[in-house]
Protein backbone atom coordinates (compact mmCIF):
# COMPACT_ATOMS: atom_id res chain seq x y z
CA UNK A 1 0.00 0.00 0.00
CA UNK A 2 1.30 3.55 -1.38
CA UNK A 3 2.29 5.83 1.59
CA UNK A 4 0.92 9.24 2.08
CA UNK A 5 3.33 11.62 0.58
CA UNK A 6 6.01 13.49 1.90
CA UNK A 7 4.59 17.21 0.64
CA UNK A 8 2.32 19.63 2.23
CA UNK A 9 -1.59 18.14 2.65
CA UNK A 10 -3.00 21.90 1.94
CA UNK A 11 -1.47 21.70 -2.00
CA UNK A 12 -4.02 23.03 -3.91
CA UNK A 13 -3.42 19.28 -5.86
CA UNK A 14 -4.77 17.38 -2.68
CA UNK A 15 -7.91 15.01 -3.41
CA UNK A 16 -11.77 16.87 -3.36
CA UNK A 17 -12.03 15.60 0.21
CA UNK A 18 -15.71 15.68 1.72
CA UNK A 19 -17.04 14.60 4.82
CA UNK A 20 -20.43 14.02 6.85
CA UNK A 21 -19.44 14.58 10.68
CA UNK A 22 -22.42 13.06 12.83
CA UNK A 23 -22.00 13.77 16.50
CA UNK A 24 -23.67 14.51 20.00
CA UNK A 25 -24.37 18.53 21.08
CA UNK A 26 -21.44 19.94 22.27
CA UNK A 27 -19.07 16.63 20.61
CA UNK A 28 -17.29 19.01 18.07
CA UNK A 29 -19.34 18.80 15.39
CA UNK A 30 -18.85 22.67 14.46
CA UNK A 31 -15.18 22.79 15.35
CA UNK A 32 -14.39 20.09 12.97
CA UNK A 33 -16.43 21.56 10.38
CA UNK A 34 -14.52 24.92 10.57
CA UNK A 35 -10.99 23.61 10.80
CA UNK A 36 -8.49 26.24 9.40
CA UNK A 37 -7.54 25.87 5.97
CA UNK A 38 -10.09 23.80 5.11
CA UNK A 39 -13.85 24.60 3.50
CA UNK A 40 -17.39 23.98 5.03
CA UNK A 41 -20.21 22.93 3.24
CA UNK A 42 -21.85 22.83 7.00
CA UNK A 43 -21.43 21.57 10.43
CA UNK A 44 -24.97 20.02 11.27
CA UNK A 45 -27.21 18.26 9.18
CA UNK A 46 -26.29 16.47 5.79
CA UNK A 47 -29.00 14.80 3.56
CA UNK A 48 -27.49 11.80 1.73
CA UNK A 49 -29.23 10.82 -1.31
CA UNK A 50 -27.85 7.52 -3.88
CA UNK A 51 -27.51 8.95 -7.60
CA UNK A 52 -25.97 6.20 -10.00
CA UNK A 53 -24.75 4.32 -7.22
CA UNK A 54 -22.71 7.31 -5.32
CA UNK A 55 -23.74 8.94 -2.55
CA UNK A 56 -24.18 12.53 -2.67
CA UNK A 57 -24.55 14.87 0.07
CA UNK A 58 -26.58 18.24 0.38
CA UNK A 59 -26.77 20.86 3.16
CA UNK A 60 -30.34 22.51 3.28
CA UNK A 61 -29.42 25.04 6.28
CA UNK A 62 -28.17 28.29 5.24
CA UNK A 63 -25.91 28.69 8.49
CA UNK A 64 -24.40 28.02 11.37
CA UNK A 65 -25.95 27.64 15.03
CA UNK A 66 -23.20 26.41 17.46
CA UNK A 67 -22.30 26.33 20.72
CA UNK A 68 -19.88 29.56 21.44
CA UNK A 69 -18.33 27.91 24.91
CA UNK A 70 -14.71 27.75 24.65
CA UNK A 71 -14.33 29.11 21.06
CA UNK A 72 -10.84 31.16 21.22
CA UNK A 73 -8.27 31.78 19.10
CA UNK A 74 -5.99 28.97 19.43
CA UNK A 75 -8.49 25.81 19.28
CA UNK A 76 -11.00 27.52 16.66
CA UNK A 77 -9.51 29.93 14.48
CA UNK A 78 -12.02 29.95 12.36
CA UNK A 79 -14.86 30.84 14.16
CA UNK A 80 -13.33 33.26 16.66
CA UNK A 81 -12.73 35.01 13.26
CA UNK A 82 -15.47 35.44 11.79
CA UNK A 83 -17.24 36.39 15.37
CA UNK A 84 -15.13 39.23 15.45
CA UNK A 85 -15.88 40.52 11.96
CA UNK A 86 -18.40 42.86 11.29
CA UNK A 87 -21.18 41.24 9.82
CA UNK A 88 -24.67 39.78 11.11
CA UNK A 89 -24.41 37.13 13.87
CA UNK A 90 -26.63 36.13 16.46
CA UNK A 91 -26.06 35.72 20.11
CA UNK A 92 -27.94 34.10 22.42
CA UNK A 93 -27.29 33.63 26.42
CA UNK A 94 -24.08 35.61 26.50
CA UNK A 95 -22.59 38.19 28.73
CA UNK A 96 -23.31 41.99 26.95
CA UNK A 97 -20.96 44.64 28.48
CA UNK A 98 -21.02 48.21 26.67
CA UNK A 99 -22.65 46.54 23.77
CA UNK A 100 -20.09 43.49 22.91
CA UNK A 101 -20.66 39.73 23.65
CA UNK A 102 -18.77 37.48 26.17
CA UNK A 103 -18.41 33.79 26.79
CA UNK A 104 -16.73 31.04 28.68
CA UNK A 105 -13.73 29.91 27.75
CA UNK A 106 -13.22 32.45 24.79
CA UNK A 107 -9.74 32.96 26.15
CA UNK A 108 -9.46 36.40 27.66
CA UNK A 109 -10.38 38.20 30.97
CA UNK A 110 -14.72 38.86 31.06
CA UNK A 111 -16.02 41.99 32.75
CA UNK A 112 -16.88 41.85 36.23
CA UNK A 113 -20.64 42.82 35.70
CA UNK A 114 -23.04 42.98 32.24
CA UNK A 115 -26.43 41.85 31.16
CA UNK A 116 -26.89 37.93 30.54
CA UNK A 117 -29.54 35.14 31.10
CA UNK A 118 -30.19 35.82 34.43
CA UNK A 119 -30.85 40.06 33.48
CA UNK A 120 -28.24 42.27 35.67
CA UNK A 121 -25.36 40.12 36.60
CA UNK A 122 -22.46 40.97 38.76
CA UNK A 123 -19.47 38.45 39.67
CA UNK A 124 -20.64 36.55 42.61
CA UNK A 125 -24.10 36.75 41.66
CA UNK A 126 -26.14 33.42 42.95
CA UNK A 127 -29.30 31.75 42.10
CA UNK A 128 -32.68 31.30 44.13
CA UNK A 129 -30.76 27.87 45.56
CA UNK A 130 -27.32 29.76 46.41
CA UNK A 131 -25.59 28.13 43.06
CA UNK A 132 -23.14 31.21 41.59
CA UNK A 133 -24.58 32.76 38.12
CA UNK A 134 -21.56 32.03 35.39
CA UNK A 135 -21.09 35.33 33.27
CA UNK A 136 -22.48 33.58 30.37
CA UNK A 137 -24.38 30.50 29.84
CA UNK A 138 -22.84 27.37 29.38
CA UNK A 139 -24.98 26.33 25.97
CA UNK A 140 -24.78 29.97 25.26
CA UNK A 141 -24.86 29.92 21.13
CA UNK A 142 -24.05 31.70 17.96
CA UNK A 143 -25.84 31.76 14.46
CA UNK A 144 -23.95 33.12 11.39
CA UNK A 145 -24.67 32.39 7.92
CA UNK A 146 -22.56 29.85 6.01
CA UNK A 147 -21.81 32.34 3.10
CA UNK A 148 -20.03 34.68 5.55
CA UNK A 149 -16.95 32.76 5.98
CA UNK A 150 -14.14 32.90 4.10
CA UNK A 151 -13.91 28.94 3.87
CA UNK A 152 -17.38 28.37 2.65
CA UNK A 153 -17.00 25.58 -0.16
CA UNK A 154 -18.23 26.82 -3.71
CA UNK A 155 -20.30 23.46 -3.72
CA UNK A 156 -22.52 24.93 -1.15
CA UNK A 157 -25.56 25.35 -3.29
CA UNK A 158 -25.09 22.81 -5.87
CA UNK A 159 -28.19 20.78 -6.57
CA UNK A 160 -26.89 17.69 -7.23
CA UNK A 161 -24.72 17.53 -4.05
CA UNK A 162 -21.71 16.54 -3.49
CA UNK A 163 -19.88 13.04 -3.57
CA UNK A 164 -19.78 11.89 0.00
CA UNK A 165 -16.18 10.21 0.63
CA UNK A 166 -16.38 9.98 4.41
CA UNK A 167 -18.19 9.83 7.25
CA UNK A 168 -17.28 10.53 10.78
CA UNK A 169 -19.58 9.59 13.90
CA UNK A 170 -18.18 10.94 17.48
CA UNK A 171 -19.39 11.35 21.11
CA UNK A 172 -18.68 11.84 24.56
CA UNK A 173 -16.76 8.70 24.83
CA UNK A 174 -14.44 9.39 28.19
CA UNK A 175 -13.71 5.52 28.61
CA UNK A 176 -13.50 3.52 25.64
CA UNK A 177 -12.67 3.96 21.62
CA UNK A 178 -9.61 5.69 20.81
CA UNK A 179 -9.42 9.27 19.23
CA UNK A 180 -9.93 8.12 15.37
CA UNK A 181 -10.67 4.84 13.81
CA UNK A 182 -11.73 3.24 10.48
CA UNK A 183 -14.28 0.28 10.16
CA UNK A 184 -13.82 -2.83 8.47
CA UNK A 185 -16.83 -1.88 6.42
CA UNK A 186 -19.47 0.10 5.61
CA UNK A 187 -21.86 -2.41 8.08
CA UNK A 188 -19.37 -2.69 10.85
CA UNK A 189 -18.87 1.26 10.82
CA UNK A 190 -22.52 2.15 10.64
CA UNK A 191 -23.07 -0.68 13.29
CA UNK A 192 -20.11 -0.26 16.00
CA UNK A 193 -19.78 3.99 15.53
CA UNK A 194 -23.04 5.08 14.44
CA UNK A 195 -25.68 2.56 16.06
CA UNK A 196 -23.29 2.18 18.79
CA UNK A 197 -23.01 6.10 19.57
CA UNK A 198 -22.62 6.17 22.85
CA UNK A 199 -22.31 10.00 24.60
CA UNK A 200 -21.97 11.80 27.99
CA UNK A 201 -24.69 14.01 28.45
CA UNK A 202 -23.54 17.81 28.83
CA UNK A 203 -24.61 20.96 29.07
CA UNK A 204 -25.82 21.21 25.57
CA UNK A 205 -28.86 18.60 26.86
CA UNK A 206 -31.73 18.37 29.16
CA UNK A 207 -30.95 16.53 32.11
CA UNK A 208 -28.14 16.01 34.66
CA UNK A 209 -24.54 16.60 32.93
CA UNK A 210 -22.23 13.14 32.88
CA UNK A 211 -24.17 10.76 32.38
CA UNK A 212 -23.69 7.77 29.93
CA UNK A 213 -26.38 7.23 26.98
CA UNK A 214 -27.27 5.65 23.70
CA UNK A 215 -27.68 8.28 20.98
CA UNK A 216 -27.92 6.32 17.40
CA UNK A 217 -26.37 8.51 15.24
CA UNK A 218 -27.06 11.24 17.48
CA UNK A 219 -30.81 11.76 15.54
CA UNK A 220 -32.86 9.29 17.62
CA UNK A 221 -34.48 12.31 19.08
CA UNK A 222 -35.71 13.36 15.48
CA UNK A 223 -36.67 10.09 13.91
CA UNK A 224 -39.59 9.46 13.01
CA UNK A 225 -39.92 5.99 12.47
CA UNK A 226 -38.74 2.82 14.35
CA UNK A 227 -34.85 2.95 15.34
CA UNK A 228 -34.32 -0.41 14.07
CA UNK A 229 -35.84 0.40 10.92
CA UNK A 230 -33.77 3.35 10.47
CA UNK A 231 -30.28 0.65 11.47
CA UNK A 232 -31.44 -0.89 8.72
CA UNK A 233 -32.22 1.30 6.02
CA UNK A 234 -28.60 2.67 6.82
CA UNK A 235 -27.20 -0.93 6.43
CA UNK A 236 -29.07 -1.44 3.06
CA UNK A 237 -28.00 1.97 1.94
CA UNK A 238 -24.56 1.32 1.75
CA UNK A 239 -25.10 -2.12 -0.74
CA UNK A 240 -26.50 0.43 -3.14
CA UNK A 241 -23.37 2.33 -3.57
CA UNK A 242 -20.26 1.05 -5.75
CA UNK A 243 -17.89 2.94 -3.46
CA UNK A 244 -19.87 3.24 0.21
CA UNK A 245 -18.05 6.29 2.02
CA UNK A 246 -15.56 4.93 4.72
CA UNK A 247 -17.23 5.40 7.64
CA UNK A 248 -14.72 6.57 11.05
CA UNK A 249 -15.44 6.39 14.61
CA UNK A 250 -13.60 9.90 16.47
CA UNK A 251 -13.61 10.73 20.35
CA UNK A 252 -12.07 13.49 20.92
CA UNK A 253 -12.91 12.93 24.90
CA UNK A 254 -10.80 10.07 25.76
CA UNK A 255 -9.65 10.31 29.45
CA UNK A 256 -6.60 8.52 31.65
CA UNK A 257 -7.96 7.21 34.85
CA UNK A 258 -6.81 10.37 36.49
CA UNK A 259 -9.57 12.20 33.98
CA UNK A 260 -7.21 14.03 32.11
CA UNK A 261 -7.50 14.39 28.72
CA UNK A 262 -5.55 12.58 26.11
CA UNK A 263 -6.49 14.70 22.93
CA UNK A 264 -5.75 18.53 22.59
CA UNK A 265 -8.67 20.27 20.90
CA UNK A 266 -6.63 21.11 18.08
CA UNK A 267 -5.82 17.36 17.57
CA UNK A 268 -8.76 16.79 15.70
CA UNK A 269 -7.32 18.19 12.48
CA UNK A 270 -4.65 15.35 12.52
CA UNK A 271 -7.29 13.11 13.14
CA UNK A 272 -9.20 14.59 9.57
CA UNK A 273 -6.03 14.54 7.84
CA UNK A 274 -5.32 10.93 8.70
CA UNK A 275 -8.70 10.10 7.60
CA UNK A 276 -8.30 11.86 4.55
CA UNK A 277 -5.00 9.77 3.81
CA UNK A 278 -6.95 6.52 4.70
CA UNK A 279 -9.95 7.19 1.73
CA UNK A 280 -6.91 7.36 -0.44
CA UNK A 281 -5.61 4.37 0.39
CA UNK A 282 -2.60 6.52 1.10
CA UNK A 283 -1.15 5.50 4.62
CA UNK A 284 -1.47 1.70 6.10
CA UNK A 285 -3.56 0.56 9.38
CA UNK A 286 -3.40 -1.68 11.97
CA UNK A 287 -5.91 -4.03 12.78
CA UNK A 288 -7.38 -3.25 16.18
CA UNK A 289 -10.66 -5.47 17.85
CA UNK A 290 -12.12 -2.23 17.34
CA UNK A 291 -11.52 -1.02 14.00
CA UNK A 292 -8.54 -0.07 12.18
CA UNK A 293 -6.27 2.66 13.67
CA UNK A 294 -3.16 4.73 12.78
CA UNK A 295 0.22 3.64 12.90
CA UNK A 296 2.47 6.01 15.35
CA UNK A 297 4.85 7.26 12.23
CA UNK A 298 2.27 8.32 9.96
CA UNK A 299 0.65 10.41 13.10
CA UNK A 300 3.68 11.40 13.79
CA UNK A 301 4.73 12.99 10.48
CA UNK A 302 0.96 14.54 10.04
CA UNK A 303 1.61 16.41 13.79
CA UNK A 304 4.59 17.66 12.67
CA UNK A 305 3.20 18.80 8.73
CA UNK A 306 -0.54 20.28 10.42
CA UNK A 307 0.22 21.47 14.13
CA UNK A 308 4.22 21.71 13.52
CA UNK A 309 4.32 19.59 17.10
CA UNK A 310 6.15 17.00 18.22
CA UNK A 311 4.11 13.87 18.55
CA UNK A 312 5.33 11.48 21.41
CA UNK A 313 5.56 7.53 21.19
CA UNK A 314 4.05 7.68 25.04
CA UNK A 315 1.13 10.05 23.81
CA UNK A 316 0.33 7.53 20.62
CA UNK A 317 0.19 4.41 22.85
CA UNK A 318 -2.07 5.86 25.92
CA UNK A 319 -4.57 7.34 22.96
CA UNK A 320 -4.54 4.02 20.80
CA UNK A 321 -3.71 1.21 24.04
CA UNK A 322 -7.47 -0.92 23.49
CA UNK A 323 -9.43 -0.95 26.96
CA UNK A 324 -10.78 -4.18 26.94
CA UNK A 325 -12.73 -4.18 30.15
CA UNK A 326 -14.62 -0.50 29.10
CA UNK A 327 -15.23 -1.69 25.63
CA UNK A 328 -16.72 -4.62 26.89
CA UNK A 329 -18.49 -3.23 29.06
CA UNK A 330 -19.78 -0.74 25.86
CA UNK A 331 -20.95 -3.23 24.04
CA UNK A 332 -23.10 -4.77 26.79
CA UNK A 333 -24.89 -1.60 27.20
CA UNK A 334 -25.52 -0.92 23.28
CA UNK A 335 -26.99 -4.63 22.87
CA UNK A 336 -29.09 -4.60 26.46
CA UNK A 337 -30.47 -0.72 24.49
CA UNK A 338 -31.50 -2.73 21.71
CA UNK A 339 -32.87 -5.55 22.47
CA UNK A 340 -35.08 -3.66 25.83
CA UNK A 341 -35.80 -0.25 24.01
CA UNK A 342 -35.67 -0.69 20.13
CA UNK A 343 -38.88 -2.79 17.57
CA UNK A 344 -37.25 -4.12 14.46
CA UNK A 345 -33.61 -4.16 15.02
CA UNK A 346 -31.83 -6.12 12.22
CA UNK A 347 -30.20 -9.24 13.64
CA UNK A 348 -26.73 -8.05 11.57
CA UNK A 349 -26.53 -5.20 14.47
CA UNK A 350 -25.79 -8.16 16.88
CA UNK A 351 -24.10 -10.62 14.62
CA UNK A 352 -21.58 -7.62 14.32
CA UNK A 353 -21.43 -6.36 17.97
CA UNK A 354 -21.29 -10.18 19.07
CA UNK A 355 -18.16 -10.15 16.43
CA UNK A 356 -16.76 -7.05 18.00
CA UNK A 357 -16.84 -8.91 21.78
CA UNK A 358 -15.36 -11.97 20.44
CA UNK A 359 -12.68 -10.07 18.88
CA UNK A 360 -11.87 -7.97 22.30
CA UNK A 361 -11.83 -11.37 24.41
CA UNK A 362 -9.39 -12.94 21.89
CA UNK A 363 -7.07 -10.07 22.18
CA UNK A 364 -7.69 -9.75 26.44
CA UNK A 365 -6.52 -14.17 26.11
CA UNK A 366 -3.54 -13.03 23.97
CA UNK A 367 -2.80 -9.75 26.22
CA UNK A 368 -4.66 -9.04 28.78
CA UNK A 369 -7.05 -6.02 29.77
CA UNK A 370 -5.28 -3.02 28.24
CA UNK A 371 -2.80 -3.70 24.92
CA UNK A 372 -0.60 -1.39 23.17
CA UNK A 373 -1.30 -1.06 19.74
CA UNK A 374 2.18 -1.60 18.84
CA UNK A 375 1.27 -5.41 20.12
CA UNK A 376 -1.15 -5.72 17.12
CA UNK A 377 1.28 -4.34 14.72
CA UNK A 378 3.61 -7.13 15.84
CA UNK A 379 0.84 -9.81 15.43
CA UNK A 380 -0.07 -8.11 11.30
CA UNK A 381 4.12 -8.83 10.82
Amino acid sequence: MQKAPEKDLDEEDRYSFKVVVCGDPACGKTSTAMLPGETILGDDIAYIREIDSVAKAVNVEAGIFGIIKDVNPIDDVSIFNVLHNSGEIIFSNVLIKDGKPYWLGMGSELPKEGFNFSGKWYEGKKDEKGNEIPAAHKNARYAVTLKALENCDPELENPLGVELKGIMYGGRDTKAYVPVQQSFDWEHGIIAYGASLETETTFATIGKEGVPEINMMSIQDFISIPLGKNVRNNVEFGKKLENPPVVFGVNYFLQDKKGNYLNDPRDKHVWVKWMELRVYDEVDVIHAPTGNIPEYEDLRRLFKQVLDKDYRKEDYSKQFSIRIPENLAKIKRVRHFYKKNVTYTPEVLFWVLNQQYERLLKAKENYGNYISPEEFKEERN
